[in-house]
């Protein structure tokens, strides 16, 4: 399947069978899924209307075990497919036809009637299976009728051309659907073929697909990692380019999590595999890229719905243009049978129908290949009117590593309110909370039991050590638990003027103590907000820290702050917002969930987590702030070209239409017009595929 009009003629004649329902057809997959209730039509007649409309259906039955289905082919060169031999049959007749005009004059028109015969043969067939299964009103069916009858007013010629150039056109559709879909199979290639397996000390080579959680396999250094997995054994360093875009080789211990398809340098490593086949990094990121693809913009779904109506429309069109001049007004059944046929042709909405899911297609995969990943054209269309951006801060602007800076004892030493911090962080996986632990553990401090520790959402940590409530949390909630004396107010506002986050430590009724903390900002994320600005999109950063910690960031970084916000505040900010503004929410995707929601496109920054890859509308697998204001210009730059292409398909249309009815233009002009204008479409959306590049940002993705 190569465009849109396959997979709505493969859904019509489908759905008219009883106990079919649920028709999911991928274009990009060249896959159908349904619901099928066997008492009333076997899958055996399912996969023989399919054949009849002119394709090859094959069963996909999962492999033993639960492995994955077995990898798409590339698809052979153009020349060896039906199309394409096809293409090369009836050029070759045509050719032969104008030297026999030459050489031999007589024996061109027969050349010329058997070249059209030849090349319209098989979308004849395509055209009347269509029709029999419920879709008479397919371009096949214009293309067979203007064949038919031009052949039927004796001309054989023009026959030719139109039916030679429709094939052409169909080859292009096809040599551009694969283009598409070669970049999704690169990275799916990624991912090595085999994997060498232990199993009581003994290795053993078996396919990479095969592999299950728990299981450890050698990686040797050169050599791809073909799991998901966490390194068990060994110490060397991996390029990640291919998921995370970072240049620079990651250093890998025991402990450490390595990705499917990065490429192990200097040592052996053993790796257990953590992850199936078909859940691994690689496998969701081409999984979300495809159904991406198949997911129809606004803009696209109304087309669908205007060819719909559109085609009965030429057809009755041309009808009336063939038989009123002659009956009305006297006009020659010939020439007016010509133009009417000329008007079919000239009417084909390919070029349309294919304008918007081309466009969509080139730019996701452009996005892809940098690690921006977008679900579908909806959430393209939403990108490209944005006007704000909000982002929270840890995490997204920052790096989200804080480190401890100041320990501030209101009772007792500094050790002892850094060892009843790390007792109630120990249970939170939250950024400081691990920055705490660390520092503590690097200070070689004893390590306190604490029970019933509990999350205090948006607060800070409580619980109870040796019967004692303990509170570790942000200042303003502090005071709820304990009352600050002068010298913990005044330490946290010279903490906090200097851009730290300040939690404080409560034991009992009483303020221990304070621990700063500072989380320095992304290298990119300045640049980042600049650029938005540059734009005309306002960039918002929303925080849970007090207002002057978040206020000398927000100056550092240029952007406007609110501080001192609850989970539930940023996602009532965002929703009173987006009453006015097409709003943007850019987060981690997990505390941030209410408001990524609550935006108009929510956006999720992090290399591959599952959450960034199914909480919001697109995720930021390279972690650049700076891809943010990258996916609003991709997305103007596609919404551009659809327009584009829209103007190019129904400008083309509306000129010919008027110069075939006063008969200025013919057959091979209109066919000609209307694969030129396909041809057009589909070589402007392909310049997406380069959107970036040279742009340094996207090299080694």
């Amino acid at each position: 399947m190569d465009c849109g009009n396959c997979a709505n003629t493969i859904r019509t004649a489908l759905e008219r069978l009883p106990g079919v329902s649920d028709i999911q057809i991928s274009i990009t997959k060249e896959t159908l899924a349904l619901v099928l209730d066997e008492r009333l039509t076997p899958p055996a007649a399912i996969e023989g209307r399919i054949g009849t409309l002119g394709y090859k259906p094959s069963r996909l039955e999962p492999a033993p075990g639960g492995a994955p289905l077995a990898k798409r082919e590339a698809p052979a060169a153009w020349w060896r497919q039906v199309k394409g031999r096809l293409v090369i049959v009836s050029g070759g007749l045509v050719v032969l036809a104008y030297l026999a005009s030459v050489v031999a004059p007589g024996w061109h028109e027969p050349l010329f009637v058997a070249a059209s015969l030849i090349a319209a043969a098989p979308v004849a067939r395509r055209a009347i299976a269509s029709a029999r299964a419920g879709a008479p009103f397919t371009i096949e069916m214009l293309m067979t009728i203007a064949v038919v009858g031009a052949l039927f007013i004796g001309a054989a010629e023009e026959a030719a051309i139109v039916v030679f150039l429709f094939c052409v056109g169909e080859v292009l559709e096809s040599v551009a659907a694969n283009k598409a879909r070669a970049g999704i199979r690169a990275l799916g290639d990624l991912v090595p073929q085999t994997a060498l397996l232990e199993v009581d000390g003994r290795l053993s080579e078996v396919p990479a697909a095969t592999l299950a959680i728990g299981q450890i396999v050698l990686v040797r250094p050169g050599d791809r990692i073909p799991a998901d997995g966490t390194v068990i054994e060994g110490l060397s360093s991996v390029d990640e380019a291919s998921i995370t875009g970072e240049s620079v080789p990651r250093a890998k211990e025991p402990g450490s999590e390595v990705f499917a398809g990065t490429i192990n340098h200097d040592a052996a490593l053993k790796i257990r595999v953590e992850r199936a086949s078909q859940d691994n990094i690689i496998a969701r990121i081409v999984a979300l890229v495809e159904e991406a693809q198949d997911a129809k913009a606004p803009t696209e779904r109304f087309i669908d719905r205007f060819s719909r109506l559109y085609m009965p429309f030429i057809v009755g069109l041309s009808v009336l243009v063939a038989v009123l001049p002659p009956l009305l007004a006297g006009g020659d059944w010939s020439e007016w049978l010509y133009r009417g046929l000329a008007l079919l042709l000239i009417g084909c909405p390919c070029a349309l129908v294919i304008s918007v899911p081309a466009a969509v297609a080139s730019s996701l995969a452009a996005a892809a290949r940098r690690g921006l990943l977008i679900k579908g054209g909806a959430v393209m269309e939403s990108l490209a009117g944005i006007q704000a951006v909000a982002f929270d801060k840890t995490g997204t602007l920052t790096l989200g590593k804080p480190a401890v800076t100041d320990v501030v004892a209101l009772v007792g030493g500094e050790g002892e309110v850094l060892s009843l911090a790390a007792a109630i962080e120990r249970h939170s996986s939250h950024p400081l909370a691990a920055a705490i632990v660390a520092r503590a553990d690097a200070d070689g401090l004893l390590e306190i039991e604490a029970e019933d520790v509990a999350a205090v959402p948006g607060k800070g940590m409580a619980g109870t050590i040796a019967d004692r409530a303990v509170f570790v949390g942000a200042p303003r909630h502090a005071a709820d638990w304990a009352p600050l004396s002068a010298d913990a107010t005044g330490a946290i506002t010279r903490l906090e003027g200097e851009g730290k986050t300040v939690v404080v430590v409560v034991d009992g009724a009483r303020a221990v103590g304070i621990v700063a903390l500072l989380d320095e900002p992304r290298p990119d994320s300045a640049a980042a907000i600049a650029a938005l600005k540059a734009l005309d999109i306002r960039p918002i950063m929303m925080t849970g820290d007090n207002q002057r910690a978040g206020a000398a960031i927000g100056v550092a970084l240029g952007i406007e702050t609110k501080a001192e916000m609850l989970p539930s505040d940023k996602a009532q900010a965002i929703k009173s917002m987006a009453a006015s503004t097409r709003i943007a929410m850019v987060g981690d995707g997990i505390n941030d969930a209410p408001a990524l929601a609550s935006a108009h496109v929510g956006i999720a920054m992090g290399s591959g987590t599952s959450v960034a890859l199914e909480a919001a509308d697109a995720a930021l697998l390279h972690n650049r702030v700076a891809d943010v204001a990258a996916l609003i210009r991709l997305a103007r730059a596609t919404m551009a070209n659809i327009r584009q292409n829209i103007a190019i398909a129904l400008g083309l249309k509306g000129l010919f239409l008027v110069t075939t009815v006063i008969g200025a233009t013919g057959l091979w002009v209109a066919i000609l017009a209307d694969t030129g204008g396909t041809v057009l479409v589909t070589l402007n959306a392909l310049r997406l595929l380069g959107y970036f590049r040279g742009d340094k940002a996207s090299r080694g993705a």
